[in-house]
This record gives structure tokens, sequence and C-alpha cells, in this order.
């Protein structure tokens, strides 16, 4: 897929991740929507990205805000590709110490973000991708959504988190099926522990140790490294319905 003078939108696109892939597809000739619901970082990376980028505040769980930004990417150019980085975490446990059972709702909005709003961006994009005129190999479009090393190691206290990764892997195959009609390839990408905002807060202490049970390379990977691989599957006609681990080899421990 050639993705110089067409459209992306990347969710979640104004930071960590999404700020990587975004700058990276611009870089590769793209213009890019970020669908994201900080608008003072998504505003900023779009003026300093310049006229082939635009910020759009939404909810990924909210069709009409998504098929808001899906109407700004095709201002653009014709939309071929969909990175999905929004998702949130929650620790708790099923059943804590003190015998009190998970949040219900918790483990409900973790779900409805990560999962739910990951699938509503991607039907609605691969819906408008469908009617794109086809590149060689018949694609119309990609769409890659991001999942965790998580949905297969889930950790003491990740239920929430883990499940809703894991559903997100699980849609790649079935998803990939669906669309293989329309000509639109379906990925994950699966993270291990990267530096992002989230682990920014962490002591630095504390992130030389979760950097030293990396076996190769023992440190935290990088955003433009995810955007490298998003990218890389963007232009690579023969991936399709994969979930593929960028982590440095880790396995994650119960805890």
């Amino acid at each position: 897929m050639d993705i110089k003078g067409a459209s992306c939108i990347v969710t979640g696109g104004a930071s960590g991740l999404g700020e990587a892939t975004t700058r990276r597809f611009v870089e590769a000739g793209a213009a890019v929507v970020i669908a994201d619901m900080n608008a003072e970082k998504g505003e900023a990376l779009a003026a300093e990205l310049g006229e082939r980028c635009r910020f759009v505040q939404t909810n990924v769980a909210d069709g009409a805000q998504v098929s808001a930004a899906i109407a700004a990417a095709q201002e653009l150019g014709p939309l071929r590709a969909a990175v999905s980085c929004a998702g949130v975490g929650w620790a708790q446990r099923t059943v804590n110490r003190e015998g009190l059972p998970h949040e219900l709702d918790r483990f409900a909005r973790v779900v409805q973000i990560n999962l739910i709003g990951t699938f509503n961006v991607m039907r609605l994009c691969a819906a408008a991708m469908a009617k794109n005129t086809p590149q060689p190999h018949g694609e119309r479009g990609v769409v890659i959504n991001t999942a965790s090393i998580a949905a297969f190691d889930g950790q003491i206290g990740q239920i929430a988190y883990a499940a809703s990764k894991a559903g997100v892997a699980g849609m790649t195959l079935p998803a990939a099926r669906d669309l293989s009609k329309a000509g639109v390839r379906v990925l994950t990408i699966a993270p291990g522990t990267f530096d992002t905002p989230m682990l920014g807060m962490l002591p630095e202490e504390a992130r030389q140790a979760l950097a030293a049970g990396i076996p190769f390379p023992a440190e935290l990977g990088q955003p433009s490294q995810y955007a490298a691989l998003a990218l890389h599957m963007v232009e690579n006609p023969y991936l399709n319905g994969e979930t593929v681990r960028i982590d440095g080899a880790l396995r994650m421990p119960p805890k």
C-alpha cells in the first residue's frame, strides 16, 4: 500500500505510540488526522506538522465522532490507513486481598475504550476504505490495531486490560477474512514495555528495572520502533490477519 498522497487516521495520535506513528506517516507522504481526546496536544502536534496534518477531537467509542474524523481525513485524500493507538489501563485484581471484587464499571470502561472503541474505528474506517479505487494487489486500505503482550501474558491485576487486548488480538483474523473481498487488510501490533508517557511517570529506578527484564535488547521500546512496524505493515501487501509482538522477546511473569 502506497500512502503517499493518501490520508490516514491515527487514534490516540497526539502522544506516545500514536504521536510517533503520526510523525512517521507524515514523513512517508501521507496526510494524517490525529483522532484524540487531548485537544491541547492534538492541536499543537497538528500545527507543528503543518497542512498535511489535522486534529479532530475523538472519542473512539462514539460513532458520530469517528465518522467526523473520517470525513476530515477524506478531505485530505482517500483514506487508506487507520492505526488505533487509543487506549487506557487499569490495575485491579479479580478479588483483592480484602475479599472485595473487581469494580464492574472499571472493567466495562476499559473494554469500552480498548476493545469496543477499536472495533468501532475499524468498522467505520473499513467501510470508507471499501469505496476506494484499488491499488496494485487489489488493496483499498489497511487497518492496524494495537493489542499488548498482556493479551497473552496478562499479569496479576491486569484482568481488565488483558481481556480488552486479548479481544483486539482475537478480532484480527476474522476481521481480515471479513474484509478480504473489500481489499482491506487487518493487522495488530502487540507492544511490550515501551517508553511512553505512562511509563514516564515511574521513578527512573523502576524504569531501569523494567528494562533489565527484557531479554534483548535490554531496554524499553521506543515509540519510533512501533511506528516503523506500523508503516512496514502498511507497505507490505502480504501481511494480513496477523498479530505481531514487538517486545524484545519479553514474556511477562505473573507480577
